[in-house]
């Protein structure tokens, strides 16, 4: 198998695929599309659209102007407490905290590692399901006063479901299930969380906000779209009916839910696309990530290249590197063919993650050789190519060990 420049940049050898299944026989957890209904939360101001928040103003015997009153509160100033709100009529304050503002996340719990700069925090919804989030802080100089930090970024994993039905056998999520999906205002209230914790200061690095998003916690984002496109457009409208954030600094992962990867094409934003690939053969992904049983790794990337090529916008392409599955240069090889011939003008990037353990795990992350081979083998092939410098590993914060379980 050569490079586009003639070279032998790998052996010719046959792919191999694992002696044993990766699923345990009679343990394989079946794909699970539609989530279980349970009760639905409360309805948040976040899930109301700007007009449906005037009219709800109105609805309580309040003036229009209070809307935007109150979203300056939440969305500007993160503040979550109306009855505090001295701008407010005080016989109106209650009513709109009790019909508006109900509590959606409760912490349980909270983790802290990397110099208290990785939070992992577990939440409690309103019917007792778990989910987890972490908040990621870059940049901070140990030793260096608050005030005088500079270039300090924070990124936030935050979930979008209550467990996952995608099943993929190495990560402790879909081996746990899916619980429900999450509502457009849970999945934002994780958000709101981390902003007042950086606004207040608590963190090394001194006060801030948060960067970037990535939907990379809990749960297949493209298996909850519509919760997840409100929140993105929450989380991405400008301020006072939205936090403001960038669409730049917004990730959205999916293993590969073809359909909706050509649905979020259409919708136009510019956020980044993420697919979780794992194998660029259909035999091994079949394993890996069984949502391959039903589309093909020449689908979802046919879907993630017109995404690219529609939105302009570099689709990141995850790869769990596991010992001995996934980490040949073989695979290398033929990953990188397959990303070129659909483009060569920089359309895609290859995010190596070193797998990170989980209990009862019988994989471990390739050896550092074997991950540095991959490396350059795409890198002969020239695809753009990095290894993810994991965080929160021990305090189970990193990829694929979020399971959400009272510690």
């Amino acid at each position: 198998m050569s490079a586009p420049d003639g070279r032998n940049h790998a052996s010719t050898k046959p792919l191999v695929l694992p002696a044993e299944p990766l699923a345990d026989p009679g343990k394989e957890l079946p794909l699970v599309f539609a989530a279980p209904r349970r009760g639905k939360p409360a309805k948040h101001w976040i899930d109301l659209s700007t007009e449906e928040r005037v009219q709800a103003v109105k609805d309580l015997g309040l003036p229009a102007f209070r809307a935007q009153q109150i979203s300056k509160h939440f969305f500007e100033r993160f503040e979550t407490d109306p009855t505090t709100w001295s701008d407010l009529p005080k016989a109106a304050r209650e009513q709109v905290a009790e019909r508006f503002f109900p509590e959606l996340v409760t912490p349980m719990s909270e983790q802290r590692c990397d110099g208290d700069t990785t939070v992992k925090t577990l939440w409690r919804l309103h019917d007792g399901s778990l989910v987890e989030s972490v908040l990621m802080r870059y940049g901070v100089k140990r030793g260096l006063p608050d005030d005088q930090q500079s270039h300090v970024r924070s990124t936030l994993c935050i979930s979008s479901q209550a467990g996952c039905g995608m099943a993929c056998p190495f990560c402790a999520t879909g081996q746990g299930g899916l619980q429900r999906n999450m509502s457009t205002g849970e999945i934002v209230a994780q958000v709101m969380k981390a902003e007042q914790v950086l606004s207040s200061g608590e963190l090394p690095g001194g006060a801030g906000q948060v960067n970037n998003i990535v939907f990379m916690g809990m749960g297949e984002p493209l298996a909850n779209y519509k919760a997840v496109m409100g929140a993105v457009r929450a989380i991405s409208d400008p301020t006072p009916d939205g936090l403001g954030m960038s669409k730049r600094g917004i990730t959205v992962s999916t293993v590969g839910l073809v359909p909706r990867i050509e649905q979020l094409t259409a919708e136009g934003l510019p956020i980044t696309l993420a697919i979780s690939l794992h194998a660029p053969d259909d035999e091994l992904r079949d394993e890996l990530v069984p949502i391959n049983t039903r589309y093909k790794v020449d689908e979802v990337l046919d879907a993630a290249w017109d995404y690219a090529k529609t939105t302009k916008r570099r689709v990141s392409i995850e790869y769990i590197m596991i010992k001995d599955i996934n980490d040949q240069p073989e695979r290398a090889a033929l990953l990188a063919k397959r990303l070129k011939a659909r483009g060569d003008w920089g359309w895609v990037h290859v995010n190596l993650i070193p797998l990170n353990p989980t209990p009862g795990s019988k994989w471990t992350a390739s050896r550092k050789s074997d991950e540095q081979a991959f490396v350059k083998t795409l890198e002969n092939w020239g695809i753009p190519v990095t290894v993810r410098d994991t965080r929160g590993q021990e305090i189970d914060g990193a990829c694929g060990q979020l399971a959400a379980t009272l510690k």
